[in-house]
This record gives C-alpha cells, sequence and structure tokens, in this order.
C-alpha cells in the first residue's frame, strides 16, 4: 500500500511538471524592437537604456523593481507604465499582435497608450508628450510581434500574478511544483552609439504652365513615418496616404499637361520631404536649398500657394489649417472656396472647416509643414482629417493598412483634384466630365498598389538610408517623379556634425533571449522526490523476501 500510494504521488508530480513545460524548449530567441532615441536640437526624447537582465514579470505584481514588466498592447495603460517606472522596473516588454485589425477602431484608447509611452501621469493627468518627453528616461521600453512561446510566457507570467491572491498554501505548492519563471536577456550588451550622418532626402518635379511667368502651385508631402519604435513605424494614414494622392496628382494633371490645349496658365510643383516627423527638416533645408542659395527657383518667384499633404486616408472630415486666415480675393482664398464647393455637390456628408493656428515663434517645433513656408512668407495651409495637431495617430505603431479606409483615402483625392482643375482652369461643375474625358481619374487599383508598397517597410527617417529595402523605396519614389514630372531633382541633406539638427541613435532592433527557468523551491522539491524515489527502491530490494511471498500469494487466490 505504501509503494502504491507513493507511485501515484510521483506520476502525479511528473503530470504537473509536464503541464507546465514550455511548448518547445527552455530557452527562446527573439528579435524586439527599442522605443525611439533621438537629440533633436539639444532636447532628449525617448529611453537611454538598453540591456536588460530581468526576471519577466506581469504589471499586475505588486512589486515590479528591478523586473521586466511583460503586457500586451491592450492592457497597457498610462497608469502602469508610470508605476513602472516610480518602482524602478528594469525594463517594458510590450507584445504586439500580428494582426492589428484585431484591435478594434472604437479602442482610442490603443492609440493614445501606445503613443503615451513617452508621457507621464500626475495626480491622474495625462501630460502632453512633448512636455513629458522634455526628461530622459533609463529603463529600456521594447516591443516585440507576439507569437506562440512569447504568448505562453505572458499567460504564464499572469497567471503567478493572479496567485498572489490565493492562500499562502497554495502559493508554496504552486512555487514548489507547477510555477515557471523566465528570465529576460538582451543578448547585445555593446554600449549605445550616436549617429549623425544620415541624409535625408527630398524629392522634386514640376509640370510648366502654358504662359513663361505663369504663378506656381505647390503640392508638398512628407514621406517618412514615425511611432514608438522606428522598425514597427509604416505610417499608413500618417503620411503614405498623403504621398499617394501626391503621386496620384501628378499622374492625373500630367495627362493635363501634355497637350496644349489642356495645360493651364499655371506651374504645379510637387515636392516628397523627408524628415518630416523631426520637425519638417527636410522641408525647411529644401526651401533654404530653393531661396537661399539656388540662382533661380520657382519659389522665388509667384507662388500662388502652398498644398501641403498629411493624414488624408481615414475619416469624414476635411481640416484646412492655416496660420493665418486667408484674405479675401487671394489665390488661397479662391482654391479653398472651390474644394468646400466640391464637398458640399459631391460629397455633402463630409464635414470641411478652417483651423487656425498662429505660429509660437518661441517654441522650437511647427505643428504642421505648411509653417515652414509660412515662416518663410509663402502662403500656404495643410490638408488633413485631423483637427488637432498633437494627435496621437499622426506617430503610431498602430497606423497600419488594416486601419485604412480607401473609399475615403480615393474620395479625399477625388475632392483635392477636381479643386485644382476648378481653380486652375476657371471652371465649375463641367470639370468632372472635363477629367472624365482625358481618363484624368483616379483609379483604385494604382492607390492601393501604391499604399502597399508605401507601407511594405518602416518609412522611419533613421532607416531610409541604411537599408537596402529602405533606399530602394526612395528610388521607386524618384522613379515615379521621372515618370510624370519634369525637371526632378533629389536634394540629399547631410548634417553638421559639430552642431547637427537631429542625433538618431543605434541598437533599434535587439535580439533577446528567453530562458525558462524554476524558482529554488523547486531544487528541494525536486530533491525530496528523488530521495523518496531511492528510498521506496531501497524498501523493496531490503524487503524482497516478504514482498515476493505478498505477491505470490496474492496471484494464487486469483486464480481460486
Amino acid at each position: 500500500m505504501l509503494l502504491r500510494t507513493a507511485a501515484i504521488a510521483l506520476l502525479l508530480c511528473v503530470q504537473s511538471l509536464h503541464g507546465s513545460a514550455l511548448p518547445a524548449v527552455s530557452s527562446y530567441e527573439f528579435t524586439a524592437y527599442r522605443m525611439q532615441q533621438y537629440n533633436l536640437g539639444q532636447h532628449k526624447y525617448g529611453c537611454r537604456g538598453a540591456i536588460v537582465v530581468a526576471e519577466a514579470r506581469s504589471a499586475e505584481e505588486p512589486s515590479l523593481t528591478r523586473r521586466c514588466v511583460i503586457m500586451k498592447v491592450e492592457d497597457f495603460t498610462t497608469e502602469k507604465y508610470s508605476e513602472a517606472q516610480r518602482q524602478n522596473a528594469a525594463a517594458i516588454l510590450i507584445l504586439l499582435p500580428q494582426n492589428i485589425s484585431s484591435i478594434p477602431h472604437n479602442h482610442s484608447f490603443c492609440y493614445r497608450h501606445i503613443t503615451q509611452f513617452l508621457r507621464k501621469s500626475e495626480e491622474n493627468r495625462i501630460v502632453s508628450e512633448s512636455e513629458t518627453l522634455q526628461k530622459e528616461t533609463l529603463m529600456p521600453v521594447y516591443v516585440a510581434p507576439e507569437d506562440e512561446q512569447l504568448l505562453y510566457m505572458y499567460e504564464e507570467v499572469k497567471q503567478a500574478a493572479a496567485t498572489r491572491t490565493s492562500s499562502i498554501f497554495v502559493r508554496v505548492l504552486r512555487s514548489m511544483v507547477t510555477a515557471t519563471a523566465f528570465q529576460i536577456l538582451v543578448i547585445n550588451n555593446a554600449p549605445i552609439k550616436a549617429t549623425t550622418d544620415n541624409a535625408i532626402i527630398t524629392l522634386e518635379g514640376v509640370l510648366l504652365g502654358a504662359v513663361e511667368d505663369a504663378p506656381t502651385i505647390v503640392i508638398a508631402a512628407h514621406y517618412d513615418s514615425y511611432g514608438l519604435a522606428p522598425w514597427l513605424s509604416y505610417g499608413a494614414d500618417s503620411n503614405a496616404g498623403g504621398v499617394t494622392i501626391l503621386i496620384e496628382l501628378a499622374r492625373l494633371f500630367q495627362k493635363l499637361y501634355s497637350s496644349p490645349r489642356t495645360r493651364p496658365q499655371f506651374n504645379l510643383m510637387f515636392s516628397l520631404t523627408g524628415g518630416g516627423k523631426y520637425n519638417f527638416l527636410g522641408t525647411k533645408r529644401w526651401i533654404e536649398e530653393n531661396l537661399d542659395h539656388a540662382e533661380s527657383s520657382l519659389l522665388h518667384d509667384n507662388v500662388a500657394f502652398v498644398l501641403c499633404l498629411d493624414t488624408l486616408a481615414n475619416g469624414d472630415e476635411l481640416y484646412m489649417h492655416v496660420s493665418r486666415p486667408p484674405k479675401p480675393d487671394t489665390p488661397m482664398q479662391s482654391f479653398i472656396q472651390q474644394l468646400e464647393e466640391v464637398v458640399s455637390s459631391r460629397f455633402p456628408w463630409v464635414k470641411v472647416g478652417l483651423v487656425h493656428k498662429k505660429i509660437n515663434l518661441v517654441e522650437s517645433t511647427v505643428a504642421w509643414e505648411h509653417e515652414r513656408y509660412s515662416l518663410r512668407r509663402i502662403l500656404g495651409f495643410t490638408l488633413s482629417h485631423l483637427e488637432d495637431p498633437k494627435s496621437e495617430l499622426r506617430g503610431s505603431i498602430l497606423d497600419t493598412m488594416s486601419k485604412v479606409d480607401f473609399r475615403k483615402l480615393k474620395r479625399n483625392g477625388i475632392i483635392i483634384a477636381e479643386a485644382l482643375a476648378r481653380y486652375m482652369y476657371n471652371l465649375s461643375d463641367k470639370v468632372t466630365e472635363c477629367m472624365k474625358t482625358q481618363h484624368t481619374d483616379i483609379q483604385d487599383s494604382r492607390i492601393c498598389s501604391l499604399m502597399s508598397f508605401l507601407t511594405s517597410v518602416p518609412r522611419a527617417t533613421q532607416l531610409l538610408d541604411k537599408e537596402p529595402s529602405h533606399i530602394l523605396l526612395v528610388n521607386s519614389l524618384e522613379h515615379e517623379f521621372k515618370r510624370y514630372l519634369q525637371q526632378v531633382h533629389r536634394h540629399t541633406f547631410r548634417q553638421d556634425k559639430r552642431d547637427p539638427d537631429i542625433t538618431f541613435f543605434d541598437q533599434m532592433s535587439q535580439p533577446i533571449v528567453m530562458y525558462r527557468v524554476k524558482p529554488a523551491a523547486f531544487d528541494l522539491f525536486l530533491g525530496g522526490c528523488i530521495a523518496a524515489y531511492l528510498g521506496i527502491v531501497y524498501y523493496a530490494i531490503q524487503n524482497f523476501g516478504f514482498l515476493y511471498t505478498k505477491l505470490k500469494a496474492a496471484v494464487k487466490m486469483k486464480h481460486h
């Protein structure tokens, strides 16, 4: 009876250990992406730390000191991030769903929280990102795409946190038998290095009007993206949508400009700028190049207005952001009127609004791209479906193709194209038929392929001149310009290494190893099991004759 009881106990222990085993191996290597780290002028942003050697813990644990806090995107709150900072957690690892579309659109907190990694909470009040980033943090923050192994680790640490509320006996028993701890280790222990050799590339091209001194309309968009982690910043709405509309406008109007009969008396100048997410540095340098260094430039001469395209792949609103209200009978006011008429006649459900925001010369950063032109006394405005320039949707790793509404992107492209045509040709509602006759309608296949191409790789500024696939993307945009436009120029702006405008840092992508470990109590428990097993074997050997007699008697009774 004693032998049978001991055997059953050992089998139960083995079953418990088997049930808690990691699905594959005791160690697992994966790639995680570090939070942004850069200096913009004299201001420092992001986290300064990269090295992690810590045990994984759930955010629900009461003690997070020197622990790596594991959480999912949808679980993340500003309070949890602030608590991890307050307790001096070793690091934070965020698990990002493989299918981001599984995060509902109405979960606006997901967008808000992902950008609030760079914010802190004071007395339950969220301070704006721009204010919080003035204070650097040493705590590393990593983001990793979910997989089976990481999800298993997440569930294990979450379950461990849940058992903290159980009785002491249950906690001790679980700790001894089934508990599994996970050690997180960043393999690369090299120091973080600053990089100031990043090149910012701006592309320009024109469609020349019918007369020599024709006024110029500038259409601009920035093509880079921004998010918590550069390697996960695909920027579908902001600003692949704006780039897609700009390229489609170049294609549409190239057909009209190619014929002397349909060529308007306006120059169209197109500009794709880099560094848009970093104070529009590419736009700033490009304007300086044209106004201060070039002997002749269309920006020198008669500029009617500048139209900047930003975040146009969603929403039923169109906001025109201006630095000063347009005066009556000016080209910009006339174009805005045409745009409003197109919306009211063809898309009456779309809300159109004018947002006036003065440029604060005390601030070191600008909110919209048109403000770079306004500082040089060139009239312009930004068209966006966002009303607030500080909206978290302008810089989120959740801004992927799953969040794009292609019907609304196409609709916004149609509105802009028709308003431009009405203004340049001085036409009214007949312009649509005229453009369709010239086969200049926006094509669904074109915008889908352009958006897919632009979001095929992350377009963070620090990656665009380093990785082959990113260099190919910029080269392909230049090819599109040369295909439809004239006088295409590629401007490569490099920084003064003694006084750079922006300084990036390396180690944005890190290999991380997750080790499965058992607590010290498990060694004691395992030693006890082995001792019990050896004791049973010893007892069986010492009492072999007695056991044999009992077994033989039991067999005889069974046969009779």
